[in-house]
């Protein structure tokens, strides 16, 4: 009923549209028009996405003894780390993946009990905050991603978890697509992705957690991520991933050793 409703007012528009204009309707725009909502529907029905690793989350067995388990929670930075173009994700380590492409700090969070939590990790690397800044679920202040993490942290830290807080990287404008160029600095502002860093290297100096700092070490001397690490100056590319690697796991040692 509801798609029906939904085409016939989308059809309605697209009939004054065409005679308001004298052109005929592209009759692949009701189609299309019913993916969209579809999508939105879906998305409405599990705006924070837990059905995503549900079944994986079954899967994943108690920790051997002395397993040094991680999770990392993210967006799609994270998501896309596995991806055997970017390198694959850690093989060999007992890490889990648990990025979603888009994701911002509240959905994150509603999710971070059985994504990370009810996984027994002994470190969470938290990379998140760029799709906040970019309005990806509306309108936010720096102080309500500040909440949002400090939430995430705090549960980890009721569960004897060790928490990794991750910096957001620097965007550029560099890249073009169908020769048009792609410009990142827009919705996510550069002094917005500079202060959200500087805030969760405090926090995690106050409360004793590892900063893990990929900013420093992707952003070039007019102050974008480097031109070489990007193919659309916001997701690293294999040599982003490469860069990040080490840190990453560098960071998680550290945690591991001195962290809390």
């Amino acid at each position: 009923m509801y798609r029906a409703i939904v085409c016939s007012i989308v059809l309605l528009l697209l009939a004054a549209s065409a005679l308001a204009q004298s052109a005929v309707p592209d009759s692949t725009d009701c189609t299309q028009i019913k993916a969209q909502a579809e999508g939105a529907e879906a998305r409405l029905k599990d705006w924070p996405a837990l059905g995503r690793y549900h079944e994986d989350n079954t899967k994943v067995l108690l920790p051997l003894k002395n397993e040094q388990r991680v999770v990392f929670m993210g967006d799609s930075i994270t998501d896309g780390w596995d991806n055997p173009i970017n390198g694959g994700f850690f093989p060999g380590k007992p890490y889990i993946d648990r990025g979603i492409s888009g994701q911002t700090t509240p959905q994150m969070l509603i999710r971070f009990r059985p994504d990370v939590i009810e996984l027994k990790p002994k470190v969470v690397v938290i990379l998140a905050g760029t799709n906040d800044i970019a309005g990806n679920t509306g309108p936010t202040t720096l102080e309500a991603i500040e909440d949002n993490l400090s939430s995430m942290a705090e549960l980890a830290r009721l569960q004897h978890i060790r928490v990794v807080f991750s910096s957001l990287l620097p965007v550029s404008d560099y890249e073009m697509r169908d020769g048009k160029p792609i410009t990142q600095t827009i919705r996510r502002p550069p002094e917005q992705i500079k202060a959200l860093n500087t805030w969760m290297k405090d926090y995690a100096a106050k409360n004793h957690l590892i900063y893990l700092d990929y900013y420093s070490a992707m952003i070039d001397e007019k102050g974008y991520l480097k031109d070489e690490l990007s193919n659309d100056g916001l997701h690293p590319n294999a040599s982003g991933y490469s860069v990040m690697n080490p840190l990453a796991e560098a960071a998680i040692a550290s945690s591991l050793k001195h962290g809390r």
